[in-house]
């Protein structure tokens, strides 16, 4: 192994994954979500590039994750856990209790974060799971400290025998930046488990004790982040400015870029915080007490702005200098610096909006969509099957590339992973009672059935709802960069794993009936689900389950070979847009100027599917035009 350092420009979950092997973790689990994926591939190349012995594992949820990471912990071994925001409130439970037993080895609580939100339910900032759950928190703002902090972190988590949250937000997690890599640090450490029940398996009576040894702990390390200088620390030394900002993660960087690009870094002095929770109390105040005014610029919640007890001086989210959504971009500090130093005298900047690139991409003269489902996409074919069988059903659903098929009119809740099946079932509870069952049409992609939905139905058979459920089975984990799941039996290696085959998993839920089809045949898979709706409507009937299975056509698009059906529009093509409107391929496109729709070969994959949809019959196979 070369033990020879070198510079690289790296993604910053990249750079997270290499700070998390460079710090001798053994390790790491995931459940994949964006803006965290790229953290578990890039571990698993930097381990086979340095030849380390590390354990990497896509995990079925984030809890599971985190439980398989908390025991390495508490067996003495370095482990790290990543995901998503979101996913750290399916992990919630396990945390909350693990910061009162604590660990052995060091624990790292990847959760990044998703201001915007570009591709999350929420905007939800982990820093304050940090506070709930009383777990150190660092946030780092580039790469490069990211991996810095990441050793630390390691060692404070040892040291306190405490878990550790690490929050990068997505700008951070999908930027580059040369970083330094170092040859990781090699900790030989065996496996040892220690007994003892009063700590693993405290009962509530101990609970109290573990509690009093956190808060004891907690303000250990909140002197520890006083004095520490790397993470905290003021930028600029005026002692004539009377301004100052309190800043942190990925505003500090875009914050001294605007400063420096508008000549005003001597106008006002920084304290950047890079362990917002335990908050640095006294450094924090100090820096207050020597100014007239101090801004907070944090993202995405007030999580240092709440912790200051003397807001007289502060300004920020609570006084609305500060947006209460959405991310902070260089354009939003722009504005919230304008404002701020223009109420203080200082600078009077021009709030102007730069319409030139606006204007040179309208010129381009592209036209404008909306997310839609990959051409060829097999789910497009089931939501059209599920709308064409059942259309004055209530369509649950759940998140995946799936949340999509609200286009298609086919969904209509969208709330977190498992309550496609759990709002279905409450669905039918609530019209049930008032003697009124409505159809309902529950949609659930694979990995997401085997991240949440095995509990969702077995308490939906148990309690005895009726519904037809749809798993799109497209055999990965598409949307967030095409993992792999229990069902295909690949491992995060790549190695072959224990395959779980959905229809076990099915049936073992109790479910009784159950059909496999290709979604891509609508025509069957309409009558199919009329057929299980039928099961659901009769005296012995139950929860009826349709497995609708076809590859992803990105990662399987040999699946294709030999069933190729290419179309062409005919001459009977009357311009109604139906095709485009409510199936919403993007290979069909509508030419204005000859007012009728065509095919882009460029994106078209030749299912054959939209054959089904036009009414007029102008969508047919090449060559069979007027047969």
């Amino acid at each position: 192994m070369s033990q020879k350092k070198d510079i690289r420009v790296l993604l910053g979950n990249v750079a997270i994954a290499r700070g998390i092997l460079e710090a001798g973790c053994h390790v790491i689990t995931s459940y994949p979500g964006t803006p965290s994926s790229e953290i578990m591939p890039a571990a698993v190349a930097f381990k086979k590039e340095m030849g380390l012995d590390v354990y990497t594992e896509w995990s079925v949820n984030e809890k599971v994750a985190y439980d398989n990471a908390l025991a390495a912990s508490i067996a003495g071994k370095r482990s790290a856990v990543a995901m998503k925001q979101v996913g750290l409130n399916v992990a919630a439970d396990s945390l909350m209790s693990s910061a009162y037993q604590g660990v052995v080895g060091g624990m790292l609580i990847v959760s990044c974060d998703d201001p915007g939100p570009h591709s999350s339910q929420t905007e939800q900032d982990s820093r304050f799971f940090a506070m709930f759950a009383k777990v150190p928190a660092y946030d780092p703002s580039t790469p490069q400290e990211a991996m810095a902090m990441i050793k630390d972190a390691y060692d404070l988590s040892e040291t306190f025998q405490i878990p550790v949250i690490f929050r990068p937000t997505i700008r951070l997690s999908h930027g580059k930046q040369s970083v330094r890599l170092s040859p990781p640090d090699i900790i030989e450490r065996p496996a040892k488990f220690e007994k003892d029940p009063g700590r693993w398996a405290a009962t509530p009576r101990f609970r109290l004790h573990l509690h009093t040894k956190l808060n004891e702990s907690l303000r250990q390390i909140q002197e520890r982040f006083e004095k520490d200088e790397r993470w905290n620390y003021e930028v600029g030394e005026n002692s004539e400015a009377n301004l100052g900002i309190i800043t942190c993660s990925t505003s500090y960087t875009v914050l001294m870029d605007l400063l420096e690009e508008l000549n005003l870094k001597d106008k006002v002095n920084i304290l950047k915080i890079g362990t917002p929770y335990p908050l640095p109390h006294k450094k924090v105040v100090d820096f207050i007490g020597r100014h007239d005014k101090v801004l907070i610029i944090e993202e995405t919640d007030v999580v240092i702005e709440s912790q200051i007890i003397d807001k007289s001086k502060v300004l920020g989210r609570f006084t609305g200098h500060i947006p209460l959504q959405g991310e902070l971009t260089p354009n939003v500090i722009y504005g919230i610096l304008a404002k701020f130093f223009g109420e203080e005298g200082v600078a009077d900047l021009e709030v102007k909006v730069d319409d030139e690139l606006a204007k040179l991409v309208q010129d381009l003269g592209l036209p404008v969509r909306r997310p839609t489902l990959c051409a060829g996409c097999s789910e497009r074919a089931a939501f059209w099957a599920i709308r064409r069988a059942l259309p004055k059903a209530i369509y649950t659903s759940d998140i995946g590339c799936y949340t999509l098929g609200l286009n298609l009119g086919a969904v209509d809740t969208v709330i977190d992973m498992g309550a496609g099946i759990t709002l279905a079932s409450g669905f039918y509870q609530a019209y049930h009672q008032d003697k009124n069952d409505v159809p309902i049409v529950a949609t659930m992609g694979d990995s997401t059935f085997y991240h949440s939905g095995t509990t969702s139905l077995i308490n939906a058979v148990y309690n005895n709802a009726r519904f037809v459920l749809v798993l799109l089975d497209n055999e990965i984990t598409a949307m967030t960069g095409m993992q792999p799941t229990p069902g295909i039996g690949i491992t995060a290696n790549g190695t072959e794993g224990q395959k779980i085959p959905l229809e076990e998993l099915i049936k073992g839920c109790g479910i009784k009936w159950l059909r496999n089809i290709d979604p891509y045949d609508v025509r069957e898979m309409i009558s199919l689900l009329k057929e299980a709706h039928a099961y659901t409507k009769s005296e012995d009937g139950g929860i009826a389950v349709i497995i609708a299975r076809r590859g992803c056509v990105i990662r399987y698009p040999e699946a294709l070979e030999g069933q190729k059906i290419k179309v062409e529009i005919t001459d009977d093509c009357d311009g109604c847009r139906y095709c485009i409107d409510f199936f919403e391929c993007p290979a069909l496109h509508f030419d204005e100027e000859n007012e009728r729709v065509e095919i882009d070969r460029k994106l078209c994959v030749d299912c054959g599917v939209c054959i089904n949809v036009c009414a007029r019959k102008a969508i047919v196979p090449v060559g069979e035009e007027g047969q």
